[in-house]
């Protein structure tokens, strides 16, 4: 059986989307196609479910039309599956070529008219829980195991001096938003009351931040690797780390879906819906704020960092200890 997935962006949906793919290719044993915007071609290559990475060119999508077409129509699909919910996600799926009877589902958030080229869509909207939880719609619709829930990922082994130094402890301090960035000085206050090796991570963009954080904590403290990583590189690094201290952002879904322990510190966005999954992970978050804004920069600002430090400390003890 083959099966195709249309789930082209953005980089944390993408990784909400693994334990969905993972089951789907053990219930059936199936092979697994996935479409998925060119930039992030060679993070799907290092989902090991996947048979194959089908490009959609996002930027150009008419002047490439043919090429992609060509490509998506190479194999004949079983079972189409949009985890994107997107009119042009939609279009990809009746664009494939599929077996007589095969399927083309759809997710309960689907929207821009999505829904009329489906054959189904999978549950109703409930955006009152986790979105791993939402794309495991498609096995319930299905009637297929929806566990156990796992992230086949595996990044390539990176060599930096900085993770021969145990324990490491990465800091994602950068979002694309300010109401999701927990002040530099309090990672500064962090990293003064943790023994370990800090490691700094971030786009290109982040260098700024990261260099505040890294000349205000005592020298050889951090290693600054902020805009100095590939993506895949990014992901080597957080899987071969102890602890990620991170806000909602990329590098904590990356880290997440490795496995490592993520310690994340949220503002305005809900934990509910976009947190990191799994019970090895911590958020915090002030209790007091009744109702959160996406544009209120403070009340991430109200998470202490002795709450962090302590935080912190005792996840790095489990992770030292093995429990």
């Amino acid at each position: 059986m083959r099966i195709l997935i249309v789930k082209t962006s953005s980089l944390g949906d993408l990784f909400h989307a693994l334990p969905t793919v993972h089951l789907l290719k053990q219930a059936y044993g199936a092979e697994i196609d996935w479409v998925v915007n060119t930039e992030y071609v060679g993070l799907a290559e290092c989902f090991t479910d996947v048979r194959q990475v089908i490009p959609f060119p996002r930027r150009k999508p008419l002047a490439n039309l043919g090429p992609f077409r060509e490509t998506l129509r190479a194999e004949t699909y079983d079972l189409v599956v949009d985890l994107q919910g997107l009119l042009k996600s939609a279009l990809v799926c009746r664009m494939a070529k599929r077996s007589r009877g095969a399927k083309i589902l759809g997710p309960s958030f689907q929207r821009e008219g999505a829904r009329l080229f489906y054959t189904a869509v999978v549950g109703k909207k409930n955006k009152n829980r986790h979105a791993v939880e939402e794309n495991l719609d498609v096995l319930r619709f299905l009637e297929k195991p929806q566990a156990p829930v796992e992230f086949p990922i595996r990044f390539p082994q990176v060599d930096f001096p900085c993770l021969q130094k145990k324990p490491v402890v990465v800091f994602a301090p950068c979002s694309r938003h300010a109401a999701k960035n927990w002040p530099a000085k309090r990672f500064v206050e962090l990293g003064e009351h943790l023994e370990v090796q800090i490691v700094l991570v971030g786009a290109p963009a982040d260098a700024d931040t990261c260099a505040k954080i890294e000349n205000a904590l005592p020298e050889g403290a951090a290693v600054n690797l902020c805009g100095k990583t590939s993506l895949l590189e990014l992901g080597g690094v957080l899987q071969a780390a102890d602890l990620v201290v991170t806000v909602d952002s990329g590098p904590m879904h990356m880290a997440s879906a490795t496995g490592t322990p993520c310690l994340a510190i949220f503002g305005p966005t809900d934990p509910l819906r976009v947190g990191p999954y799994g019970p090895q992970h911590r958020v915090l978050r002030n209790s007091s704020v009744q109702n959160y804004s996406k544009q209120d920069l403070d009340s991430i600002k109200m998470v202490e960092t002795i709450e962090v430090v302590k935080t912190a400390r005792e996840m790095l003890n489990h992770e030292t200890l093995g429990l």
